[in-house]
């Protein structure tokens, strides 16, 4: 049996979460596995009814499961969004997910926002370092409101971190027959942390003789990233460079609800979220793009081991696609349960060979 903890979110997660849950029901009708789901309701409506983020045994109940499955995070009740500040990077940094894998794969080519892309263009992966950087929160304000004020951001690098997740990227592409691996850093600037990229990407690169290392500063990068995605297979870079660049990528994609997400630690329990927000104002309408919450389902599968079942779930949202059973977002008439029940029927009978 594989256990999936849910985390639904706030706004649309709630939503979109439920269908990429109906997703992973009808593969495991269709395939005969033996799911167990339990939902947990970290959230805003916990916070505002409780003052509480993750409770203090939320990690190790959450360290039982085989996967968790996280919807949107974020409430205008909770205008500094502590909530999900505490919930996402709670979970990222007590579980110790170092990899946040971002697939970026154009699944039809009307998608892509740049002419005359087709698929075969429009296919990498990004690697980004997930517990580390600009993102630890160390740092600090001195004389704050006062036209003296300073603040303090510590951006944090430590050779553990940045070796393990460049490893990491090396071991995907020799596992997965790419050939080319791009590090992304800034190091002409950023000195000292980002000089550490830089040597330890050398380093590490020596050890894989038949992949092509190849280094880019991050404004190179976004730009080629438009010019011409095709000659990217793998990239690997730091915690903020990441986030950044995942959002151009889920554009070439689509938009962020064509975007899935992992958060990994290969020996642990791992964390599958779609790119997108909670987006409140769209809440409750039935309009929400479930694309990215399936894909990311498909992910959560494929890290179990489950890559045929996975597969399937990706064949049903491309034959959805293809066929124009889409939502509002992508030019269709469909509403979020819709695009769900469309994305079921395709995995138990699909329509398209």
């Amino acid at each position: 049996m594989k256990r999936i903890a849910v985390i639904p979110g706030d706004g649309i997660g709630i939503e979109v979460t439920r269908e990429g849950v109906r997703a992973l029901e009808a593969v495991s009708r269709l395939f005969g596995i033996d799911l167990r789901i339990d939902s947990f309701d970290y959230g805003a409506e916990r916070f505002l009814r409780t003052g509480e983020t993750l409770p203090a045994e939320a990690l190790d109940r959450l360290r039982e499961y085989d996967a968790i499955l996280l919807g949107a995070l974020g409430d205008p009740r909770i205008p500094d969004m502590k909530h999900a500040a505490d919930i996402l990077l709670g979970l990222r940094f007590g579980l110790d997910l170092y990899i946040n894998y971002r697939p970026v794969r154009l699944l039809d080519e009307r998608l892509c926002p740049l002419k005359g892309r087709t698929t075969g263009q429009v296919d990498f992966v990004i690697f980004r370092e997930n517990t580390e950087g600009l993102y630890v929160g160390m740092g600090g304000i001195f004389k704050k409101g006062t036209p003296d004020e300073i603040s303090i951001q510590e951006d944090v690098n430590t050779r553990k971190g940045v070796e393990r997740i460049i490893r990491h990227a090396f071991e995907f592409a020799r596992d997965r027959g790419k050939t080319r691996v791009v590090m992304s850093d800034k190091s002409n600037i950023l000195t000292y942390g980002h000089d550490l990229w830089h040597r330890v990407f050398k380093i590490v690169s020596a050890e894989y003789p038949g992949i092509e290392a190849r280094h880019l500063y991050v404004d190179t990068l976004t730009m080629q990233m438009v010019k011409d995605p095709s000659q990217f297979q793998v990239i690997v870079t730091c915690n903020m460079f990441g986030d950044i660049i995942t959002d151009l990528g889920a554009q070439l994609q689509g938009g962020l609800g064509m975007a899935a997400s992992a958060n990994i630690h290969p020996e642990r329990v791992s964390l599958f979220e779609p790119v997108h927000g909670s987006a409140p104002k769209h809440a409750g309408k039935n309009v929400a793009n479930p694309f990215g919450a399936i894909l990311t389902a498909a992910l959560l599968l494929e890290h179990l081991g489950h890559r045929e079942e996975a597969r399937r779930v990706e064949s049903a949202v491309v034959a959805c696609i293809r066929t124009d059973r889409t939502p509002q977002e992508l030019g269709g008439r469909l509403g979020t349960r819709d695009v769900g029940d469309a994305v079921c029927g395709e995995i138990l009978e699909p329509s398209l060979s």
